[in-house]
């Protein structure tokens, strides 16, 4: 069997942020970039016959093409099948990684479309700071960036966080809105966090 991807010249979203060796993203082509993950995502939950959960978002699979277009990617760990609350399939064991789960799809087992959100939400803050979601050189209460994004957030201390290389891109207005985007993205109840769809919108 052989899995056949389109030519995702620019590589991942991971190595932009990370890897010294690639072109930094300017504040505009990582808003953009994540808007249309968003777009991927919404697409894959309600596009799609039935709906597909891709279970596992994070910035390395994240690809992006020579027009940094980016594109969802790596389905081992999706599930296809209804994706309302009302499903009664619940999983074995948690599929993802660290950093990334969603608190809610710990204790219900059950995946859903909410659990993408989360995901999704980490993945802005990670966009924004340039740092891992798990981090554990850094104190506590820094190491869980999820948690930490969620404080300063709330203490309006967000743009000290962000990646030097963008200072003086963010206009303060861009901020609060992405801010309030990923703030609502990372609700610790699934009830409380927006579809994709309206991810999309707000971006």
């Amino acid at each position: 069997m052989i899995l056949v991807y389109e030519l995702m010249e620019k590589g991942t979203l991971t190595d932009h942020l990370y890897n010294s060796d690639f072109p930094y993203l300017t504040w505009k082509q990582r808003l953009e970039i994540c808007i249309g993950e968003a777009q991927g995502l919404h697409y894959l939950h309600k596009g799609v016959a039935g709906g597909i959960i891709q279970r596992d978002i994070k910035s390395t699979n994240i690809l992006l093409d020579e027009n940094y277009i980016a594109k969802v990617a790596d389905f081992g760990l999706s599930k296809s099948g209804p994706l309302d609350q009302s499903q009664t399939h619940v999983s074995t064991g948690v599929k993802g990684t660290f950093g990334y789960l969603d608190p809610e799809y710990f204790k219900t087992l059950q995946p859903m479309e909410k659990s993408d959100v989360y995901s999704f939400g980490v993945v802005l803050l990670e966009v924004l700071c340039a740092r891992p979601a798990i981090d554990p050189s850094l104190l506590r209460e820094q190491a869980n960036l999820a948690d930490w994004g969620i404080t300063c957030i709330q203490k309006g201390t967000l743009v000290q966080t962000a990646d030097p290389v963008l200072a003086g891109q963010i206009n303060p207005n861009s901020l609060r809105k992405y801010a309030e985007v990923a703030e609502k993205c990372l609700q610790e109840a699934d009830r409380e966090r927006p579809s994709m769809g309206d991810v999309v919108w707000d971006l």
